[in-house]
């Protein structure tokens, strides 16, 4: 059976970046199922404008959409999220699979546990995508394309519908990740939370320095800006994260206070320099590591020279033997000297590929493990 056919009926609770950009994916890569949205009104009207949804209902109505739904995307606040889980069991049909997007799984996962029946499928998710932008106009069916996507699946599935699962959502272009609700937690309060409530403590630190001298915020260049670009999200999802993980955040804000303590004893002896080459080592790792994947990527590395062309030189290289690159990124980059270019591939076979083609064209490149 064809992925999308065991989900021939898709329902999506809240129609607006997240579940718009879903609803859109999934029709540009050839679902021809009905895709049911429920919302207000106004997020409905838009929806069915950009034509991501079939059939709307209004959120009064979403025991009657449900009930219809082979596959149940929430997409709404967490906190929405949990009161939906509440009373879905009591409408849906059997060996329906319930799913979220939200941020948080430790609360989510053990409300689904609590109030949705055995005969329920239910997988927690949370895609690492996002915009600025927020509602159904802003939604993008690229949104997805190698966005890592996090399921943690804790109470027994049906195999054939989570192995379906999967496949839709890498048809999508999301790469699986599957994790228990709990580390994802923790991770999401050291790689997300944390950097929120650090950029948010350094703009107001540096704004109330603003009382004394006018020139604080002035002089503000790359640098601040880039740590603080954070500080302006708008308080009401960070509401919701703060009360569903803040055990997590704040066991990561003290961490983080033991690091800077560390930095600051440093200041004055030769040590800083092996912690600022040490941490510039470990940030090349951050996209290599695929571990967990549902399918994993095969990484290479190229060093590049810094002069025009060279991307389209590796790009050109590749296609013309029609190997695919699933993920390319520019790790780091010297002026006037060049730098390095990871690339990601599907399988073991396009990775060995790659390298030999490469290689032949001159470029120094090597497997990332």
């Amino acid at each position: 059976m064809d992925t999308f056919e065991r989900f021939n009926k898709i329902l999506i609770v809240g129609v607006g970046l997240i579940g718009g950009s879903l609803a859109l994916a999934l029709k540009r890569k050839g679902y021809t199922g009905t895709i049911i949205g429920v919302d207000n009104p106004y997020a409905l009207e838009n929806a069915k404008k950009r034509k991501a949804v079939d059939l709307v209902y209004s959120i009064e109505e979403l025991g009657e959409a449900a009930s219809q739904a082979d596959l149940i995307f929430l997409c709404t606040p967490i906190n929405v999220i949990i009161e939906h889980l509440q009373v879905l069991g009591k409408y849906v049909k059997p060996n329906t699979l319930i799913t979220d997007v939200g941020s948080i799984k430790r609360k989510i996962v053990e409300t689904a546990n609590i109030h949705l029946p055995q005969e329920c499928d239910f997988i927690g998710g949370h895609p690492m995508a996002g915009s600025e932008f927020r509602g159904v106009n802003a939604a993008d069916p690229f949104l997805f394309e190698n966005t890592i996507y996090v399921l943690t699946p804790v109470r027994p599935i049906n195999e054939s519908t989570r192995k379906a699962f999967g496949d839709l959502l890498e048809r999508i272009g999301a790469k699986v990740l599957l994790l228990l609700p709990k580390l994802h937690d923790e991770i999401a309060a050291a790689v997300s939370h944390l950097p929120q409530m650090a950029a948010v403590a350094l703009m107001n630190m540096v704004a109330n320095k603003q009382k004394e001298s006018p020139h604080f915020l002035k002089m503000a260049a790359g640098g601040f800006r880039d740590m603080t670009r954070i500080a302006s999200s708008p308080y009401g999802m960070w509401e919701q994260i703060r009360t569903t993980n803040a055990d997590m955040i704040v066991t990561y804000i003290d961490a983080y206070i033991e690091e800077l303590n560390k930095v600051k004893n440093m200041l004055l002896t030769d040590d800083l320099q092996k912690y600022f080459e040490n941490s510039a080592r470990n940030r090349l790792y951050i996209p290599s590591d695929t571990k967990g994947f549902l399918r994993p990527h095969y990484d290479i590395s190229v060093a590049v020279e810094d002069r025009p062309g060279m991307i389209a030189l590796i790009t050109n290289t590749l296609a013309g033997k029609e190997i695919n690159i699933k993920d390319i990124e520019v790790l780091k980059i010297r002026e006037d000297e060049g730098g390095t270019i990871r690339l990601a591939f599907s399988t073991e076979k396009e990775q060995e590929m790659a390298l030999e083609l490469l290689k032949a064209n001159g470029l120094e490149c090597g497997k990332r493990e």
